[in-house]
């Protein structure tokens, strides 16, 4: 469904940020990237969201993402949950969730039906819906962060770095909720430093630095490798 091939990104005229970058994720799939700061990550999912000017080739479900504006991406069934949330404090859950169907242009009835799938996966906002979004705790606004997302419908989430900040009984949470989303059907494509909570949820796994993936593999072999138990997991 994804394809990427020798994806390059480039910030003015300093050293590329992305360096041949190769990546694929089949119809199922839940995937892993895993990288410490600078390594990538979110460059790559701007560039996949259509925010950045990339070289090389992104295909997904048939058609090039390089030729599309970040809106039709979006409507051609990806969508990405950015790092950090970017939610709109001062508008309530509700209206931070609905904005995520804008470019779907569904009518009332699927609008809602959307956002009884994400209250259904996020209990805990069902009662929060008329509140502001900035008194949420963070583990909420995360929440209501991915919900956000998953308003559109998409084929293929992009999730970055879903667990930043957050305590580890919500990180278990969320990692919770991403295999549910993955096992309803939807391909997911999450970044993390945390790579022993990533895991345990994904089938395999990339590992980016310097731009450029140096390790791919199943998941349970990137738990063994040592290179990842130093970087990211503790030796």
């Amino acid at each position: 469904m994804l394809e990427v091939q020798g994806l390059r990104v480039r910030y003015g005229a300093g050293a590329p940020a992305l360096d041949g970058v190769d990546l694929r994720i089949a119809d199922g799939e839940c995937v892993a990237l895993l990288g410490a700061n600078g390594a990538g990550k979110s460059t790559l999912f701007r560039a996949l969201s259509g925010l950045l000017r990339s070289e090389g080739v992104v295909s997904f479900a048939g058609r090039d993402l390089r030729v599309m504006r970040p809106a039709s991406i979006v409507t051609h069934g990806v969508a990405q949950c950015p790092e950090g949330r970017r939610l709109f404090g001062e508008l309530s859950v509700e209206k931070n969730l609905l904005l995520g169907a804008y470019t779907a242009h569904r009518n009332k009835a699927a609008t809602a039906q959307a956002l009884d799938e994400v209250l259904e996966l996020f209990p805990a906002l069902r009662e929060k819906l008329r509140v502001p979004a900035r008194v949420l705790s963070g583990g909420q606004q995360q929440m209501v962060a991915i919900g956000r997302a998953l308003m559109a419908r998409p084929k293929l989430l992009l999730l970055d770095e879903p667990t930043l900040g957050l305590a580890p009984q919500v990180v278990s949470a969320v990692m919770a909720a991403i295999a549910r989303i993955n096992s309803a059907g939807t391909m997911v494509l999450v970044a993390e430093q945390n790579a022993n909570a990533a895991l345990e949820v994904v089938q395999r796994g990339y590992v980016l630095a310097g731009g450029r993936v140096v390790l791919e593999g199943p998941s349970a072999s990137l738990r063994q490798n040592e290179m990842v138990k130093k970087a990211f997991i503790g030796a």
